[in-house]
Parts: C-alpha cells; structure tokens; sequence
C-alpha cells in the first residue's frame, strides 16, 4: 500500500479455494470482488463505463489493454482509493459505497500502483521499506522475521537487503514492491501494471513468484497488464477499451472458441500484396506474413489462402504453417469489426488518407549530405560513471534503411548507448558516428541529422497536435513556410486527418505515440533513435506505429534504432543487438539467433498439466532441472524431444499430475532473450564462485 494507508485490524477468515472445491460446491463460493455497472467519471470523462466482474477467490484475474483504457481507475475504485458515479462494488462480501465502507476491507487488502518502485522509499535500504510497510500494517514482530526472510529468499534479494530502493534495476524494485504489498498477509492483491518497462527476465521471475505466493497462501490476485503476451498467466481475463469489458473469460477458451486461424507462410512482391490485401488483419516480415484468416477450420483457412494465391495468377505456397490465434489476434479482430473501433484504429492498408514520403519534401530539405558509410557505427563505446561502467566497450553498425533493436535486460546499458549516439553524453571512450559525423566533434550536425524520441517523449499536452508540430519545427530552425508544409506531411505519415486541433493531453495513447514520432521527424532525419517508443499503446495502435517505421526504411531509407520489451517487436527488426551488463553478448538476425538457440539448446517443447507449479517441482526433481513456468504451461528445451516427450508423461503420471499435452513450438525472440541473460548470469554466479575458492 502507499504511504498513508490505514492500520491494520483484525485479518477475516479465509474461504477455500476454488481448486480444493468441487464443481457445485465452486459455484456457491462468494466472490472475492464483484462490481455491477461501475461507472467513474472525470468530469465530462467516463473512464469507466458500465463494467461488470467477478473474481472467485485465489484466483488470478487480469485486466488487459492499453493505457487509457480505464484499467487504473477500475483498480482504484476496488481498492477504496477512488470513489464511483454509478454501479454496485463489493469486495470481501463488504459494500463499498462510502470512504467508511472502503476501510472495512482495507486491512485484508494489498494495492500496489503503476509505476517502477512508486510505492517505495529511494532512500531506504531494501530491508528498511520492508519494515515500514510492516509496522505501518502492524505486523507483529515476530511474524515480521519470518515474512520478511520467506519473501526475501523467494524474490532473491536477500543478499541486497542493505541496498537502497533508488539504486535497484526496474525488475528489483517490483519485487520489493510486491514484497511490501504481501507483508501483512492480505486476502487480496491488487497489482496495477507491476510489469510494464520490466524487461522479459524479470518479468518471468515475476510471474514464477506470484505463481508460488498464490498457490501456497491461497491469496486471490486482480492484476492489470498492457502486455497481452501475459495473458496465458491468467486464469480468467478481461480485455479493456476506452472504459469498457469488449472481451473476456479464460485465456485458453477464448482461444479455443474463436472462429478464426492463424496461417503463416513465405511471401514476398505480389504474393505478399495479394494474401495482405486479402487478409487485413495480417504481420509480414523477413520474407514470412502471418494472416488471421476468420475461418475455424485449419484446412478450409490453408485452402482460402491457397485460392487467393491462384486467383492472383500465382503459385501456391509450399507447407503453410496453420496454428490457433493468440488472445491478442482476438482483441485486434474484436476491434476492428466493433462498433467501437474509429478510424483511429483501423489497419493502416484501409485507414484514410495516403501518408507522404521523405520525398514529398520541399526540396531544400529534402536530404542531408550524402554518407557512403553505415548510418550508425558504434566503436568500442564506453562509459562511466564515477567507478561504475554502465557501457563497456560497445561495437555496432547500421546501414540505411535498416530496423536495428537494441535489447537488453533493465540496466543494461541501452538508454546510455544512445545518449552517447545522439550526442547527449559525452562516452569515456570510443568512437561513433551517425549520419557521417564524428559525434564527439559535430554534436550540432548529429542533432541536425538525427531524431530521437526517449522513453518519456515531452509533448506539450496543452498544445494541439499542429501546434506541437510547428514548435517542433521551430526548434529545429525550419522557415515558417516549410515548418507547414512538414506539420502537413507528418500528419499525413501518421494518419493524424481530423485531430489537428485536437490537444496532444486528449489523443488515445497510440496516436499521441504517432504525433511524437511526427515531431521528431519533422526536420527530416535520415537516422531515427526511438527508446521504447510502443510501452503502453494498445497492439493496434503498436501494429499501425510499425507500419509507419516500416515505410520510413523500406521506402525513405531511414536507419532506425530502437529498444523495446515488446519480443514479438524484436522479431520485426531486421538485425538486433543483445546487452547485457553493458556489453553486447549477440548481433545477429532474429532468424539466426533463434537457429543458434536450437543448435544450443534443443527444441522447445510446452508441457500443459493440471497443475503447473507441481507438475514443474516433479519434472525437476526428474532431471529436467531447465523446465521453467510459462503462465500456466512449463517449457522445456530438449535435443531428444521424442525421447524426452515419454519421458516427460511418465514423470507427470507419477506425480499424478496428467499432462493435456505436450507439443513442440516454435522458438521466439523472448525464448533467446531469456536463453542468453540467464547464461550470462550463470557464467557471472560462476565466475564469482572461483574467486572465492581461489581467495
């Protein structure tokens, strides 16, 4: 809880939990929350907009969809926080329809807010905001030591119980934040995107952690994520926009209920033109376009994409991938066939309008001094900061036309890479160049030839989107006659037509993310740096920013470097660099990088048990001691997967834990991200191990 929170009065009874219960018995235990057509306003702004839920108890209940979709008010309004206009709350079978009300409950609840380490003390030590949480919560003293090491030891962060709140990585400060939400023991958590800017190590140790504290308190979780990837960790969801509930149930029945097949197959020139004109809903990349074809049956959808292949006078494609949708293919389809879904959110192939290209330009600006070089050539780039390296000899080049991701686990180093690039930083040593200039000698050039958009990208929010525009024009020197003509270009690039006068603070989050890639292009760079530009928009909003960097490279020839958490946009780059303690470890294709994974590793098979925490404690104990938690599937590399498969349902059926299946999948950027950081740390707990047998 935040500061201020009530003290704590006597802890309520327990109900059981629906996995000890049987079906009749499960329908007849009350719910933990339930809320009938909540409506909260901000003035004229329904946030919220007529929602209904139920969370059973020690269940894991998630809230999905982009920023602004109303899922921190919701939150809110539960924990007691927020009043409401409108609708019914009740929340441990207690009405909550006044402050006085709200205080009943708030001893059994735990609310942990948005933001990295936003209910944390900076100067505190670990330890110390542990035990102010806890005498704030009044936990007895002797509960407190026994708490306070459990969680420690589970989070492992034990050994930095001495390290002030502010020095922690984003993925630390979450666990401590969870840490100090859990202290008191309460009946309910309430985490509000405890994910978000967390890198995909993190969040998986995350997941695993709550995993464990659910299943062995019997605690019931409402938990709001942006990223729909997390989905499958639930086990009932709600998918979120502007204020309402368009889509819900549990994950895999959604799934498996939906209408429609995911066909994945080669396609390039007309082929890729016809299957994407075909087939809207769709993701092309690397040679490879991946349709939502809206047809349940996987052969009569291979067939349909077949047939508009020979319709178009062109040859079939040979050995088509066909697999069910993922939830966030659902949320995509729900919202571009809604009534909900504006022009805003239509598919960049049918939105209005025709974006311009860096060649619509007046033509004194219409480029920058021609470099034959790379776009971007990092050498051995360093930094420090008092006695800390933060980056460690960096070396990285990017041609023009280029998609160049930057990943990295939180502190890695990638945000001080690009500030020594952009000319923001000063780097201890080493040499780069962007756009043919030295950035040590020509930091007024680089900014002429650059854009750059930060992790928290300052528009003004009071101005519209063209007075944003023209100010940003303004800065960069251009003449009022071309700053609107680039003001006018920018807002078709970014499908703005219609919010001109719209202020910046008012637009849906994606479009806001287009306005400021407008601003940051609209001197006409021909090198792009973006820090995770997508962190909160929703996945159409996210799929209509990519094809506008697309448009950039392929057709205007712009370099572009980007960070991002997002691992199914890491897959869009065409080349990406992996950091870790400040160096880069991998560079390579995302293509590469994954057959590197399965020459290293094996195939990647997915368990899906009855129960996942003790189906994976069982496989471990087996010798599969790689198999990790992935919602409530384990995954487990193997180089004998037919082998390995039997053995794995013989494990299962000794441990009574029967397995649905246990199929191959296809291995993903995250499955290489994690790969490398976890080995990276095993080489470093290995390295410091040796040091201290040799001391």
């Amino acid at each position: 809880m935040p500061p201020g929170t009530p003290p704590a009065t006597e802890p309520m009874s327990r109900q059981p939990a629906p996995s000890s219960l049987l079906p009749d018995e499960r329908r007849a235990v009350r719910p933990v929350v339930r809320v009938d057509k909540l409506v909260k306003r901000y003035d004229l702004v329904e946030a919220v907009r007529a929602v209904s839920l139920e969370v059973k108890p020690a269940q894991i209940y998630g809230l999905i969809g982009a920023d602004g979709a109303g899922k921190s008010s919701l939150m809110k309004v539960i924990a007691g926080v927020l009043s409401h206009e409108e609708g019914k709350v009740e929340v441990l079978g207690q009405l909550i329809d006044s402050e006085r009300q709200a205080e009943k409950v708030k001893s059994a609840l735990g609310f942990m807010p948005q933001g990295l380490g936003l209910n944390l003390y900076p100067t505190l030590s670990i330890e110390e905001n542990i035990d102010f949480f806890a005498r704030l919560r009044m936990v007895p003293p002797e509960l407190l030591r026994e708490r306070k090491e459990r969680l420690l030891e589970v989070t492992r962060l034990s050994a930095f119980r001495a390290r002030p709140a502010g020095q922690l990585s984003g993925g630390m400060k979450q666990k401590l934040g969870l840490i100090c939400t859990l202290i008191h023991a309460p009946r309910l958590i309430i985490l509000d995107e405890p994910t978000t800017g967390v890198d995909p190590v993190s969040r998986r140790d995350f997941w695993l952690i709550l995993a464990q504290l659910i299943h062995t308190e019997q605690i019931t979780a409402l938990i709001s994520t942006a990223y729909l990837d997390e989905a499958s960790r639930f086990d009932h969801v709600a998918l979120m926009h502007e204020g309402q509930i368009i889509l819900e149930g549990p994950p895999d029945l959604l799934i498996d209920r939906s209408d429609a097949t995911i066909v994945q197959c080669p396609a390039e020139g007309a082929a890729l033109a016809a299957l994407t004109t075909a087939f809207p809903q769709n993701e092309a990349t690397q040679g490879q376009v991946r349709l939502f074809v809206p047809l349940r049956d996987a052969a009569q959808a291979q067939a349909q994409v077949q047939a508009t292949l020979v319709a178009a006078g062109l040859p079939k494609v040979e050995a088509p991938i066909v697999t069910r949708p993922q939830l966030e293919d659902l949320f995509i389809a729900r919202l571009w066939t809604d009534a909900i879904a504006a022009r805003s959110y239509l598919p960049p192939s049918t939105s209005r309008g025709t974006a311009g290209t860096l060649a619509d330009a007046p033509a004194p600006f219409q480029s920058h001094a021609v470099d034959t070089g790379w776009a971007i050539d990092a050498q051995a780039l360093t930094r420090d900061f008092d006695q800390f390296r933060a980056v460690d000899g960096v070396s990285f080049q990017v041609g023009y036309g280029d998609i160049f991701g930057l990943l990295g686990a939180n502190g890695a180093g990638k945000t001080t890479a690009i500030k020594m690039l952009t000319g923001i930083l000063p780097p201890s040593a080493g040499l780069g160049r962007v756009a043919g200039s030295d950035m040590r000698h020509a930091r007024q050039a680089i900014k002429e030839r650059i854009g750059y958009m930060s992790q928290a990208f300052s528009l003004y929010t009071d101005l519209t989107v063209e007075e944003n525009l023209m100010l940003f024009a303004g800065v960069y020197g251009l003449p009022r006659k071309v700053a609107r003509e680039r003001a006018r270009w920018a807002i078709e690039l970014g499908e703005l037509h219609g919010y001109e006068q719209v202020a910046a603070i008012s637009l849906p989050m994606g479009l806001r993310q287009r306005l400021a890639l407008g601003c940051a292009l609209v001197h006409r760079p021909r090198v792009l740096f973006l820090d995770e530009p997508t962190s909160g928009v929703d996945p159409i909003g996210r799929k209509h920013f990519w094809s506008i960097l697309r448009k950039l490279a392929r057709e205007d020839g712009v370099a572009i470097l980007l960070t991002t958490h997002y691992m199914a946009e890491a897959e869009l780059c065409d080349r990406v660099a992996m950091m870790y303690a400040g160096r880069v470890v991998a560079d390579a294709p995302p293509a590469q990088l994954k057959l590197d994974l399965l020459a290293r590793r094996g195939q990647l098979l997915e368990v899906t048990p009855r129960n996942a925490l003790l189906a994976m404690q069982a496989l471990q104990d087996a010798g599969f001691d790689q198999a990790v938690l992935h919602g409530r599937n384990i995954h487990i590399m193997s180089h004998q997967p037919e082998a390995d498969r039997a053995r794995i349902f013989s494990v299962l059926r000794a441990a009574r834990q029967r397995s649905a299946n246990v199929i191959p999948r296809p291995l993903t950027m995250e499955d290489v991200f994690i790969d490398i950081v976890l080995s990276r740390e095993g080489q470093g707990a290995n390295a410091d191990t040796h040091a201290q047998e040799a001391a």
